[in-house]
């Protein structure tokens, strides 16, 4: 007779030869609860339920833009600044351009983002992995879709103020603009002039305009 282990092993193989498993993606986990507000003592536990109101559950901080750069503002919504999303796996952030503003390339390297034109016209695309872009104009009303990790971007072209809400399934996308990543953050001077094919002087400009963005 086989050993009891080997025969669950044997059924174990047979289960999922038979039955593969289907592929599965995700961002954030699972919550196992309805809500978990961060208690103020220690973010691993949560604040008791009787303690909580309506008020946790709503936030108000984006009903205006906030303030400009560049022709640009981003006010992003995680659980930093609402509690409320903590382990609800998900986040938002509210984005306005003034004419001509742009949203820089950038990706988020742990969400997919949903952006919802809320007024004007924005020239909105994303380029994959095969070097293809999608990019066209979306106006009022129009939703796009921006994959998990890829490169995209955003530019206001109308000829009035554009805003844009961005939806995202984790509670932290978190987000890399490519300016910033490789002009203000230290790499070798070097290597960016033979990656880019400019010149020292050209590096040094972009070091010193990024580089104090990256410091805001």
């Amino acid at each position: 007779m086989f050993p009891k282990t080997n025969v669950m092993l044997v059924m174990f193989i047979f289960h999922f030869t038979t039955h593969p498993p289907s592929p599965v993606s995700g961002s954030d986990p699972d919550p196992i609860q309805d809500y978990c507000l961060p208690s103020p003592h220690t973010h691993h536990q949560c604040k008791n339920s009787s303690s909580l109101t309506v008020d946790d559950f709503i936030f108000s901080g984006i009903k205006h833009p906030g303030n400009f750069t560049n022709k640009f503002s981003g006010i992003p919504v995680s659980a930093a600044v609402f509690p409320a999303l903590n382990t609800l796996g998900m986040s938002l952030v509210r984005a306005d351009f003034e004419v001509g503003g742009i949203n820089v390339p950038h990706y988020h390297p742990r969400a997919t983002e949903v952006a919802y034109v809320l007024e004007g016209k924005v020239y909105s695309g994303f380029v994959d992995t095969n070097n293809k872009v999608f990019a066209k104009v979306i106006e009022k009303g129009d939703v796009m879709v921006f994959p998990r990790g890829v490169l995209h971007f955003q530019m206001n072209v109308g000829d009035s103020p554009a805003a844009v809400l961005g939806s995202f399934d984790s509670q932290n996308p978190g987000s890399m603009k490519l300016p910033v990543a490789l002009f203000g953050s230290g790499i070798n001077e070097e290597l960016l002039e033979k990656a880019f094919g400019l010149k020292d002087k050209e590096i040094h400009k972009l070091k010193k305009r990024f580089g104090s963005e990256n410091e805001e």
